[in-house]
């Protein structure tokens, strides 16, 4: 449950720092409200014996904002704040934030894409990784002050819960779900 939620003006940050960007377009003075952010990592994974997405439901400020309710689901992601390539980043979240151990050179990169690009231009590297039980070295559920769910979704499931707008969900990880629906077709 949330309580007593309010906005204040943000006086130092560890993670985003809000800029006004100045430029000349076409012999015009502009300016443009930015949010200089950290890049990150994305993963898609999928549980082979369970035929499920391993996803993650999270609160989110910002969200709530919008909707007080705040969660949303999730690829496991990680922003990319230390001297490790993505693929060492992106196992490492896997194991945080899901409970599962994998090889960093066991995923596959898909591509990478810029996401808020109207305020930060952050760009995000999607991999994708196959497990299963014997990869289980723990509950999951992040670190520090994070309160991850490791939710399982069934791929039946997968295309209804895609267009269900009231399971507040990344572009990432539609994205996601349709390079899998297109690459597994069955």
């Amino acid at each position: 449950m949330i309580e007593n939620f309010r906005i204040e003006p943000l006086e130092s940050s560890r993670f985003v720092r809000p800029a006004l960007a100045r430029y000349v377009q076409d012999g015009i003075d502009k300016s443009w409200e930015i949010v200089q952010a950290h890049d990150s990592v994305a993963v898609l994974i999928y549980h082979e014996r369970k035929d499920a997405f391993v996803l993650v439901r999270q609160f989110r400020p910002a969200v709530y904002t919008h909707n007080k309710e705040g969660h949303t689901y999730e690829l496991c992601a990680g922003i990319v704040d230390k001297e490790l390539s993505l693929e060492r980043i992106a196992a490492e979240e896997i194991e945080e934030e899901c409970g599962y151990r994998i090889a960093p050179e066991k995923l596959q990169r898909i591509t990478s894409f810029y996401t808020s690009v109207g305020f930060a231009g952050s760009r995000q590297t999607l991999y994708f990784a196959m497990v299963d039980d014997s990869m289980r070295v723990g509950d999951g559920g992040g670190i520090e002050m994070e309160s991850i769910e490791v939710v399982e979704l069934p791929l039946s499931e997968s295309r209804g819960f895609l267009y269900d707008e009231s399971k507040v969900k990344t572009p990432g990880l539609m994205f996601a779900f349709m390079w899998f629906y297109e690459r597994f077709s069955r």
